[in-house]
């Protein structure tokens, strides 16, 4: 899922979308874009994996591959920023002020233009981890879980047009709730909610 998945929509600039039928070379494409990250991030990465809409099979999906990898730590995770550059990505940072989460660190490709790649980095240990890894998988075991979110795409961007703050804003509670869902279901901790209380 990409980051907009998984907070509000203030300080956002809004882009035009695009939701497209599921495309079968969507995990060729993660596979091949997994392996120039372990170059990048060598012996600091931990796990790779592909996460998001385009990691669940006859999903409709914004046509952009959604990658997470964990480090051992990220204190000095811009270390890795020219190499990413090098790739094609521009790091944003924790992009704070747009809705995104203390602890992961993001880059987008290409750096001018349509996006095809997203890449979320984490230290090992990071809250937000388990949602990204479950919510998918969750996704990928319920069948029908994964047509009801198909329908809630379809009516978000006839609603909001191709408007991303607007389809984002529309699709932000049930998926909130089906993270909730997935992580109770794999048995794991919802650690958003012990840091919110």
């Amino acid at each position: 899922m990409d980051r907009q998945d998984q907070g509000g929509t203030e300080g956002r600039v809004s882009r035009s979308i695009e939701v497209v039928s599921y495309d079968p070379g969507w995990p060729q494409a993660f596979t091949l874009e997994a392996d120039a990250l372990r170059e990048v991030f060598g012996g600091a990465l931990c796990s790779i994996h592909h996460i998001g809409s385009t990691s669940v099979p006859g999903l409709p999906a914004k046509p952009v591959i959604d990658i997470l990898a964990v480090l051992d730590e990220t204190t000095e995770v811009g270390r890795f920023d020219d190499d990413m550059r090098a790739l094609g990505y521009r790091p944003r940072g924790e992009c704070l002020d747009a809705g995104g989460t203390a602890g992961r660190f993001y880059y987008c490709k290409p750096a001018v233009g349509p996006r095809t790649h997203h890449a979320h980095v984490c230290a090992e240990g990071h809250f937000q981890i388990p949602e990204l890894l479950h919510f998918p998988e969750y996704l990928r075991a319920k069948p029908e879980v994964a047509d009801e979110y198909a329908r809630l795409k379809s009516s978000a961007l006839a609603e909001g047009g191709q408007d991303n703050i607007e389809y984002m804003a529309r699709k932000h509670a049930w998926i909130r709730a089906t993270i909730r869902d997935a992580l109770t279901w794999f048995g794991a901790p919802d650690r958003r909610s012990s840091r919110d209380g």
